[in-house]
């Protein structure tokens, strides 16, 4: 089958089975791209099913790029507050300042341009061309990745690399609906090639695919070692109160409010008595020592918060997980 009758049988379902997703409202043309901007942006590292709450009160709060560009970083932070991984908030700002700067407003047109924004990458900038501007480009994501390791049943390392898999787009072809065909095509990888329980006898590309003709659904995922580092971290209490600092150590949570951290070696971790607990992160196992003392130190800088506070004030998922094993210390 040629990749013009794909693009058709993959057009026509999702014209018949796609999601409504609050970010593919009809709105302006100007608006489109506001909202593009900020799903994929939020869609970066966390699914669909979490965005959409987060997506919607983002909105009402802040409702187009002018406004994103003025808002106070205290309530922007507050709006994301949840999601995690607080330097794509930070970036989206910066983005539209950029783009209210420089471009008039509105997003730039040309991959080079858009992939010069603080925070977008080569996904990010071919979904925009795609979504917003009709351009015949596909992303690679989790879900376009997996489909295309099923039709063409991809095992071997080498298989499964970013390039390769590149490659192997061109069997998808192009269409005039690009804004839409890259959203059907994740739409499938999303709803019928799933990870788990694909639906196979429900879709469009079953009698391409040789996985389905194997029966045999396993996706090769490609070798991620996450580095395990050892943390100590001090809890420091007086009272009712605890001492955070600005986060001066981890990228991903920059100058947001931490207790006070440093990395140890994995004997010192195995030797303490003290309580520990594990955090998993996309790239990284953290085993932390919690170590409390009664008595709060002369520290620049430091946040006094009261535990009955930290629902009320902006904090790291990483934060409040450390603030909930404290009172079992």
């Amino acid at each position: 089958m040629n990749s013009k009758n794909i693009s058709k049988k993959i057009l026509h379902w999702y014209d018949n089975n796609k999601r409504f997703l609050p970010w593919r409202k009809k709105v302006s043309k100007k608006q489109r791209e506001y909202f593009t901007l900020v799903s994929e942006f939020m869609l970066q590292q966390t699914q669909v099913k979490t965005v959409i709450p987060y997506f919607i009160n983002f909105i009402n709060k802040i409702p187009d790029l002018d406004n994103l560009a003025k808002i106070k970083d205290g309530i922007l932070m507050k709006c994301w507050e949840g999601l995690g991984y607080y330097s794509r908030a930070r970036n989206l700002k910066k983005t539209a300042i950029r783009i209210t700067n420089e471009y008039r407003g509105r997003l730039p047109s040309t991959i080079e341009e858009l992939k010069s924004l603080p925070g977008v990458g080569d996904y990010t900038s071919r979904a925009i061309m795609a979504i917003v501007f009709n351009k015949k480009m596909i992303p690679l994501d989790g879900n376009i990745e997996r489909i295309l390791k099923r039709v063409f049943y991809l095992r071997k390392e080498n298989e499964i690399s970013k390039q390769h898999l590149s490659n192997k787009k061109s069997f998808f072809g192009t269409t005039n609906r690009s804004n839409d065909y890259v959203q059907a095509i994740m739409e499938i990888g999303a709803l019928i090639c799933k990870p788990n329980h694909p639906l196979c006898f429900q879709c469009p590309l079953s009698i391409n695919c040789i996985s389905f003709k194997k029966n045999d659904f396993e996706v090769k995922i490609k070798n991620k070692l996450n580095k395990t580092k050892y943390f100590e971290a001090i809890i420091y209490q007086n009272k009712n109160k605890y001492l955070l600092v600005k986060n001066d150590k981890f990228n991903f949570l920059k100058n947001m409010p931490i207790f006070p951290m440093t990395e140890v070696k994995e004997k010192k971790y195995k030797n303490s008595n003290n309580k520990k607990i594990n955090i998993k992160l996309s790239n990284m196992d953290m085993k932390i020592i919690l170590n409390k003392i009664n008595k709060l130190p002369k520290i620049k800088n430091k946040i006094l918060l009261k535990k009955n506070h930290t629902q009320s004030t902006i904090l790291p998922s990483f934060t409040k997980k450390i603030f909930s094993s404290v009172s079992k210390i």
